[in-house]
């Protein structure tokens, strides 16, 4: 039986074999002019006027934290993300300070982050988590009454509009991740997208060694350029970008369709003036559901259809940070044990979509 998998990145055509095979040949496999190629294809793309390319998302945010924050500072981030939100900000000495979430748009609950703010307080982190993007006019709003920075988490959003707008325009700096579970990939790689010229000329020194001319190093700075063949595979993928997206919008809604009158399932929030992009399909388990979620796994695993648990440890609970203040976050908690995602990737067949919801129906209503 054929498995449906979670993940099936597409990068075979053969225009970026004979591509690659160039670069290789080139001897040019450091950053080059594919990379400035993509760079400025992506601000393009997403509405921004300058794109500066890495070689991961956590470099993206390494150098966006490095360019705008102090150590000592206190930042605002959810708790229910991917590690790299505050593990960079520890990594350059800022204290990030955990918040809750939204239940049904899994992204910043903004009066629980408001609550959290101190004197210290210098920014926010919000992330558009699952191609799902944040409240960014409330936020905003938010940050101008206090007066803080806002960096941009895009890392799964690739595609995400916000009051008709690619959510890569709104922000002062905005980082993504082009990882293979991502909507797009690169292998591995990242990029930060801004409209001011003088970000990007500081994340360009800061992803090369800090080096403004040869040899010549006025900041301290890390490698975390790009490669030549990541960007080839960039320059492609961010091509069939629009395409990925609209397969991914047509999937979650046969999803939607056919598990949203199943008892004890939670279809994700899809609302204006949000466009969501469906990185991620993520429903939750309620009901007679709510505590069975391995067991829910196991039957559609039985049936050939392959999940995934983001997040099952929030971030206030990671050993890692311990020794920051202890916080309850009864949202995040009680959603990080309820999650589950679905297959929802553009090279899903009708015939895969159906074989999903007929699984789930099946685990329904066997635990449920």
């Amino acid at each position: 039986m054929k498995r449906v998998t979670m993940v099936a990145p597409s990068t075979g055509q053969e225009e970026v074999i004979d591509q690659v095979a160039e670069v290789l040949r080139s001897g040019q496999l450091r950053e080059g002019r594919y990379c400035k190629q993509f760079e400025e294809e992506f601000a393009a793309q997403v509405g921004a006027k300058y794109a500066v390319a890495v070689n991961s998302g956590t470099a993206a945010l390494h150098v966006a934290y490095l360019s705008l924050l102090q150590p000592g500072d206190e930042v605002l981030v959810p708790a229910f993300t991917f590690i790299s939100v505050a593990s960079m900000l520890r990594a350059m000495g800022a204290v990030p300070v955990f918040c809750d979430i939204d239940p049904r748009t899994f992204t910043l609950d903004s009066e629980d982050a408001e609550k959290r703010i101190t004197s210290k307080t210098k920014a926010i982190v919000p992330v558009h988590l699952f191609g799902n993007g944040c409240d960014i006019e409330t936020l905003e709003d938010l940050a101008g009454r206090y007066i803080l920075k806002i960096i941009w988490d895009s890392a799964q959003s690739h595609g995400t509009c916000y009051r008709g707008k690619d959510i890569g325009s709104y922000g002062e700096a905005v980082s993504y991740s082009f990882y293979p579970s991502k909507s797009m990939t690169t292998g591995e790689g990242g990029m930060l997208a801004t409209s001011s010229s003088e970000l990007a000329e500081k994340w360009k020194l800061l992803r090369s060694h800090g080096q403004s001319e040869r040899y010549v190093h006025t900041v301290l700075g890390f490698n975390y350029r790009m490669t030549e063949i990541s960007a080839v595979l960039g320059i492609s993928q961010l091509k069939q970008l629009p395409d990925f997206v609209a397969h991914r919008r047509r999937n979650a809604a046969v999803l939607d369709g056919g598990l949203g009158d199943i008892a004890g399932i939670i279809t994700p929030s899809s609302e204006s003036p949000v466009e969501h992009s469906y990185s991620q399909y993520s429903i939750l388990l309620t009901g007679g559901l709510k505590h069975k979620r391995e067991e829910f796994r196991e039957v559609l695993g039985d049936e050939g259809i392959d999940t995934a648990v983001f997040y099952p440890r929030p971030l206030h609970q990671q050993p890692v940070f311990s020794g920051l203040e202890k916080v309850s976050l009864p949202v995040t908690e009680d959603i990080s044990e309820r999650i589950l995602s679905l297959p929802v990737h553009p090279g899903l067949e009708q015939e895969d979509l159906e074989r999903v919801v007929a699984a789930v129906r099946k685990a329904a209503k066997k635990l449920g």
